[in-house]
């Protein structure tokens, strides 16, 4: 009797909540999925899913007609810097059939990208992509205000008054906005280029503020998002992976338990020449 009920505490501890465990593995954000739930797009054990129900490894779980398996063991998640070019989007599917940032990462066969953030479709730059989405979901979840780091070039030159309303706030369509700070960073004729830093991730944040000051945006790049920086040396078009340092350094930053991380990669063990976290 008091082996049964070892081997029952420990299957009742392998459980975990569907969202949860779908997330970790990649497969989308806790919303997305609880939205397909309710859309009865999720089987467990060929039954329809129910929120809030838990799973383990042994159950059998189908998304979208693809089969999900649920590792017992939770591997060290990887994390890939893109720099985006102008006239990409970040999505897989698009009526337009416009070029895809997705187009250009590595596969996986196992696992699944998932976009740190969006970048609009004219905005280059910082794109952050995970296999963990659970990391994804506090990146971008608003409570944490994490910061971004853009340079923008705007046609004319800004005032003293101008950079302090930016950073005061201005009222937009969906609420007021600011700046948490801004930089100028010279410029030749009528071009002049500014860093600014935000933590909000509204769309078309940046360029709708300096918009309403009646400033053409003509370019705007990401260089920053958190503590994770662009490296100077990642051309356009191009990727790059984090180490298992980095990652583990990453997961630490937000409060991840790296511990729990069972099963270390052993893809991309080649140390970085440079370190682009801050």
């Amino acid at each position: 009797m008091a082996q049964k009920k070892i081997k029952d505490n420990l299957e009742e501890a392998s459980l975990i909540r569907i969202q949860k465990a779908l997330a970790q593995q990649g497969v989308g954000s806790r919303r997305g999925i609880e939205k397909a739930i309710l859309e009865n797009r999720i089987e467990v054990n060929n039954s329809p899913a129910h929120l809030g129900q838990t799973v383990s490894s042994k159950d059998k779980i189908v998304f979208d007609g693809k089969l999900i398996r649920l590792s017992e063991d939770t591997l060290l998640p990887k994390i890939l810097l893109y720099h985006k070019t102008d006239g990409e989007i970040v999505s897989k599917n698009d009526p337009k059939n416009r070029p895809s940032v997705f187009d250009h990462l590595p596969k996986l066969t196992k696992e699944k990208w998932v976009a740190i953030g969006r970048l609009d479709f004219n905005t280059s730059g910082l794109l952050i992509f995970t296999t963990h989405g659970a990391l994804a979901n506090r990146l971008m979840h608003p409570r944490y205000e994490i910061e971004r780091e853009y340079s923008v070039r705007i046609l004319g030159e800004l005032t003293e008054i101008q950079m302090k309303q930016l950073k005061d706030g201005i009222l937009l369509d969906d609420g007021k906005a600011a700046l948490d700070s801004i930089i100028f960073e010279g410029g030749e004729g009528v071009n002049h280029w500014y860093k600014v830093t935000i933590r909000e991730g509204r769309n078309r944040e940046v360029r709708r503020l300096f918009e309403k000051l009646n400033f053409t945006v003509s370019r705007l790049i990401r260089v920053r998002f958190g503590e994770i920086r662009l490296p100077s040396h990642l051309k356009r078009g191009m990727h790059l992976e984090l180490s298992q340092k980095h990652v583990k350094e990453v997961l630490r930053e937000h409060n991840f338990d790296v511990n729990q991380f069972k099963i270390p990669q052993i893809s991309n063990k080649r140390k970085p020449k440079k370190n682009y976290l801050s």
